[in-house]
């Protein structure tokens, strides 16, 4: 199939992945949020970067698993991988509807606190932080990207050209995804760090990997032009 992802550019998809989610648990304040310290935190550049960073990395993990997919092309693993890429879109999809609300609603409801002083605005960013709708979203989403997580660990299993322990990790960490966010601050930037290390582990062996693979486009044009 002409236009095949290369493994490459999983390879980069992963690694910046693992960066930023680092970046998304270090960046962003962590203050009680029902005081206007907290309320304020939702201001600051570090609370966008944060959550920005980590709809981006949302969105490079599974374009990495449509990467995997291309790498396993004509074997009998090339959809489970397709399947772990749909599912991680739309788990990603869905899941960055609600950072979208943590980054521009709750800035303006920080903005509007700090300006009246008014700690009790807080009580509106709760509800719509725990709306039911927005809560099933939400883990819905969250199930998706840990479901998707698993699947692309499968298929790196059966692959025979990935070191078949590489996908463990991410899949372990993205089905702890939502857990994490009841972890104390440091707790949080260790999982995120975490979440770097399996991604970049990942990263090298699909840039191996690449680096293994005969190029076949050549070979399919040369059989194209004997055949006209």
């Amino acid at each position: 199939m002409s236009g095949t992802p290369d493994p490459r550019t999983g390879a980069v998809a992963f690694g910046l992945a693992g960066v930023l989610f680092v970046l998304y648990e270090a960046a962003a304040p962590r203050l009680d949020q029902t005081t206007l310290e907290g309320a304020e935190s939702w201001t600051s550049a570090g609370w966008a970067v944060a959550h920005i960073a980590a709809i981006v990395g949302l969105i490079l993990i599974p374009l990495a698993y449509g990467s995997l997919r291309g790498h396993l092309e004509g074997t009998r693993n090339e959809k489970t991988a397709f399947l772990a890429a749909t599912a991680g879109y739309i788990g990603s999809a869905l899941t960055i509807s609600y950072y979208g609300a943590e980054v521009y609603g709750l800035k303006a409801i920080g903005e509007r606190a700090v300006a009246d002083a008014d700690p009790t605005m807080t009580e509106v960013a709760d509800a719509f932080r725990f709306d039911p709708v927005a809560m099933a979203v939400f883990a819905t989403g969250l199930a998706l990207i840990a479901l998707a997580a698993v699947i692309a660990a499968v298929a790196v299993w059966r692959s025979g050209t990935l070191n078949r322990w590489s996908g463990v990790p991410l899949a372990v960490l993205m089905a702890t995804y939502l857990p994490q966010f009841f972890l104390p601050h440091a707790g949080r930037i260790a999982w995120g760090a975490a979440v770097a290390a399996a991604a970049l582990w990942l990263a090298a062996e699909m840039w191996r990997a690449a680096a293994k693979t005969p190029v076949k486009e050549p070979q399919a044009r040369t059989k194209d032009l004997q055949a006209a």
